[in-house]
């Protein structure tokens, strides 16, 4: 398997449960986004959060850039400066980003191979029926084998039947019954034609890209960027990108994707009011000039990974000298209590004596 497709595999036994709750693919797909969106919430509140953090360095960023455009080498210094500094980290979104491209493989795997993703059925039972397929002269691809197999075993061709059980016939059976979501078969793959037969195959590939536009604007005004230069390309290239998903894989990923950029757009409006970036921008630049004051002082200070009291998490904290002097301090004293523990209980007569021996 493709270790892009790596999380296709338990993805798979999650629409398998749900499949069993409501026999319904559309439904089922609804459902699957919902879920895998509420597991994603405690990543995508992370990811508002720094992308509104990081928003509010903007300005410094194009300040440096502009001082120094003839002079990268001194940008860079500057910028990793600034991210020693100030905790500035322009990779703090990456790791949302990955992992949210790996679930998106995973479920395009999952509507590649409905039929072992969701089923469980064997790959040699698959290539079989393949090979029956084929000696009805009939062509596929690796993307819409499930169904044609789907449409053979329904239509009670004995050839791709015979390359299964009963038990495997009748769930093939049963699943080609409920594959439809309001006349849109969401096995199939969308075509570039206007035939009448594809018409319908059409909206969710459009309804996905109108969402993205929509979702990614407020996305960006949420977080407080300015679409300039490479943001704004990218706005319209995500899109573009996406688009020839839609269009090489069946239908049941753009109804995924659709729902996937309603919740997200909901999600990120809600987690503006949690972020506002006003409100972030105000406390980084509070940072930065308390900063630059102990600077002009001649304050150094130092950063500390700590435990935030609050949440229990482990956090970066810029901590003045006066500051690290009194944890020296702490420490020295813990120290010297551990090593002279027994000295502190026993009477100073017995001490005495000890010296004495």
């Amino acid at each position: 398997m493709n270790p892009l497709y790596i999380l296709g595999v338990p993805l798979g036994y999650v629409m398998e449960w749900i499949y069993k709750l409501i026999p319904n693919y559309g439904w089922d797909i609804i459902l699957f986004t919902l879920l895998i969106n509420i597991v994603k919430t405690p990543l995508q509140l992370n990811q508002q959060k720094n992308t509104v953090r990081m928003s509010a360095f903007q300005p410094m960023i194009a300040d440096i850039q502009k001082k120094y455009k003839d002079k990268p080498e001194k940008q860079n210094e500057e910028i990793m400066k600034l991210q020693q500094d100030f905790g500035y980290n322009p990779m703090s979104g990456c790791a949302p980003m990955l992992i949210n491209f790996l679930v998106m493989f995973g479920v395009i795997e999952v509507v590649y191979r409905p039929l072992q993703r969701i089923f469980h059925i064997g790959t040699a039972a698959m290539n079989a029926a393949g090979d029956a397929l084929t000696a009805l002269g009939i062509s596929f691809t690796t993307v819409t084998r499930d169904t044609n197999i789907i449409a053979q075993v329904m239509a009670g061709e004995s050839t791709v039947t015979s390359a299964f059980t009963a038990d495997q016939v009748s769930t093939i059976t049963e699943f080609g019954q409920h594959m439809d979501f309001f006349g849109i078969d969401l096995t199939r793959v969308p075509q570039y034609n206007l035939s009448a037969d594809n018409l319908p195959l059409l909206i969710l590939p459009i309804l996905a890209i109108v969402t993205m536009f929509i979702s990614t604007h407020i996305s960006m005004k949420a977080s407080g960027q300015q679409m300039q230069g490479s943001m704004k390309a990218t706005m319209y290239m995500m899109p573009l990108m996406y688009l020839f998903f839609c269009f090489t894989v069946p239908c049941a990923f753009s109804l995924y994707y659709v729902i996937s950029n309603v919740i997200m757009t909901v999600q990120t409006q809600v987690m503006r009011k949690i972020y506002d970036p006003e409100k972030v921008k105000e406390e980084v630049m509070a940072e930065i000039a308390a900063h630059r004051k102990e600077q002009k002082r001649g304050v150094k200070s130092t950063t500390l990974k700590v435990k935030d009291e609050k949440t229990g998490e482990i956090v970066e904290k810029n901590v003045s000298a006066s500051e690290m002097n009194k944890r020296r301090l702490e420490y020295a004293r813990q120290l010297d209590e551990e090593k002279y523990k027994d000295e502190r209980t026993v009477p100073l007569s017995e001490l005495e004596h000890k010296k004495e021996d």
